[in-house]
């Protein structure tokens, strides 16, 4: 009987010691489908982030809904990538998320952000030329995220001192900006909500090495069509193409959402049939009809780059999935026999 007594108090003393689960967090909104799957792998068994630009929209022209604008109300912590990029969030981010922290992931520490590419097959962006926001990826010290603790999240003055004319916003699409990307989600998670700080912690270093794994499969992947040329339909691959040494021709349009004149078309025919490029490439959201157009009359096959994961399934996968099916795409196209 005596035995069972000191059995039970033991028991009972060491429940008394475990830590208790932390609280969920779940006042995160994130922008864009990439970046919701980055935060979504960061908060992992905590919660799950709010998406706002979901299925295929674009997030160049989207408008928010009002359980959208409610979510912003209610937030803690907001990820977007920058107003380049997100341009429907400047204001509401100002009126209506007065109260959480905002992160603008083009800011991050130590990623890499690249010009708009401009002359020849690539057209002119109608920005001021006086902010130049090109980086010799060279300049960068990709591993040194671990050093930069006294970062500084708080609310919108993270982003206020930086202009992004000129600037390429597509800089998921390079894997180590992603490592970059997790690594301030997680510092800014773990500022907002400390009692889980050890679950975001873990779970960035894991997402980080899965980030370096990705990196070699995709490198190996791509190794068979280095130096085929390929046209795309608007220029958001660069991050892609100097992470892997591959290189598009040219892009069919500038902005996606403007529809290229005739003279555009026309000009992308004849780089097509110069370069004797070997696919043109659509994405899901926008208009797939002026591909089959630049296509006319050359030997160029066509397929689709999905850069934002329009049609994947939202959640930690995503990103994942994002860059395989980008790999898959290229390949599947280019190294097709004539």
């Amino acid at each position: 009987m005596n035995t069972r007594l000191c059995t039970a108090a033991a028991l009972f003393a060491s429940a008394a010691v475990m830590p208790y689960p932390a609280f969920a967090f779940d006042e995160v909104v994130a922008s864009v489908k990439p970046i919701h799957s980055l935060v979504s792998a960061v908060m992992e068994g905590v919660g799950n982030p709010e998406l706002l630009v979901k299925g295929a929209a674009s997030p160049h022209t989207y408008s928010l809904r009002p359980s959208e604008a409610r979510a912003l109300e209610q937030a803690k912590l907001i990820f977007w990538v920058g107003e380049g990029l997100e341009p429907f969030l400047q204001r509401p981010l100002e009126t209506l998320a007065a109260n959480a922290a905002v992160v603008e992931l083009s800011q991050a520490h130590g990623i890499v952000r690249l010009g708009f590419r401009e002359g020849g097959a690539f057209e002119a962006h109608d920005h001021d030329d006086g902010h130049d926001h090109a980086h010799d990826a060279g300049e960068h010290d990709h591993g040194a995220h671990e050093e930069h603790d006294d970062h500084d999240h708080e609310g919108h003055d993270h982003h206020e001192d930086h202009a992004h004319e000129g600037m390429d916003m597509h800089l998921w699409l390079d894997p180590m900006n992603a490592k970059a990307m997790v690594h301030e989600i997680e510092e800014a998670l773990s500022k907002a909500d400390p009692s889980n700080a050890a679950t975001y912690a873990a779970n960035a270093a894991e997402v980080s090495a899965r980030l370096d794994a990705l990196m070699a499969e995709t490198a190996s992947a791509l190794d068979p069509i280095r130096g085929m040329g390929f046209v795309v339909f608007h220029d958001a691959y660069q991050y892609f193409e100097q992470r892997f040494g591959i290189s598009a021709a040219g892009s069919i349009t500038v902005s996606p959402e403007a529809i290229p004149g005739a003279q555009r078309l026309s000009e992308m025919q004849e780089k097509v049939a110069e370069l004797g490029a070997t696919c043109i490439f659509a994405e899901p959201q926008f208009e797939p009809r002026l591909v089959s157009v630049v296509a006319e009359g050359t030997q160029a096959r066509s397929g689709v780059l999905d850069p934002l994961g329009a049609e994947l399934e939202d959640g930690p996968e995503l990103y994942f999935d994002l860059i395989r099916n980008l790999t898959t795409s290229l390949t599947t196209c280019l190294a097709q026999e004539g």
